[in-house]
């Protein structure tokens, strides 16, 4: 379970969230909407330990997350799909979406990547091309099983359907929902709910900062 308790972030200075509070059970896929610029990113880099100096309590599985390193985090089970993806364009897909087990050391890689091969098989099916030669809905579907590399326990999805096709948003969705089975808690963010009205078990709206349960 992820747990967040009056989270208060400022960057140079101003500030970004106000004391955000959520909870989001195992096995439950939770919506956070809100403008560009309403603070979703910087909610996601937060968890993810991307950004410091915060201030509040962020748990996982009642473990106290304050001092753990991003690399500390994904050893704990955290994955983390970027908005822009950020895929390392001349390494192949397949060494994109191993690159998170390298860096942990993870000790069942080959069995991890059957398993994200199953659940994506579009991914399995260009694994040695070049990540530069992709589209940008491929990169998406990558940039995915890279996160579910490390992603055990929760999954932190921001933005994942932005600028993508509507036939590759609806397989998205399709990828994500099938992740209930496996007892992962989800949190993606969206401008909107267009894709995610039917996916989601809770939904959250964030606006200047400030989150609200809807």
């Amino acid at each position: 379970m992820l747990e967040v308790r009056d989270l208060q972030v400022s960057i140079q200075e101003t500030a970004i969230l106000h004391g955000v509070n959520l909870v989001i059970p195992p096995g439950a896929v939770a919506g956070l909407v809100g403008r560009n610029g309403a603070g979703k990113t910087t909610l996601m880099r937060s968890i993810m330990g991307l950004i410091a100096g915060i201030r509040g309590a962020i748990a996982l599985d009642g473990q106290d997350l304050a001092k753990a390193s991003p690399h500390r985090r994904a050893h704990l089970g955290i994955g983390y799909m970027p908005e822009d993806r950020r895929l390392v364009p001349e390494l192949t897909v397949e060494e994109n979406v191993l690159v998170p087990a390298w860096a942990t050391g993870s000790a069942d890689i080959a069995q991890r990547l059957r398993w994200i091969y199953q659940a994506i098989p579009e991914v399995k099916s260009f694994a040695a091309r070049k990540a530069m030669q992709l589209s940008g809905g491929q990169q998406k579907l990558v940039a995915l099983a890279r996160a579910l590399m490390t992603g055990r326990r929760l999954l932190l999805l921001d933005e994942p359907f932005e600028g993508v096709a509507p036939a590759l948003a609806h397989r998205l969705v399709e990828v994500i929902a099938g992740l209930r089975a496996d007892n992962l808690a989800v949190l993606l963010s969206e401008s909107d709910y267009t894709h995610s009205a039917a996916l989601v078990n809770q939904l959250f709206v964030i606006e200047r900062g400030s989150v609200r349960q809807a």
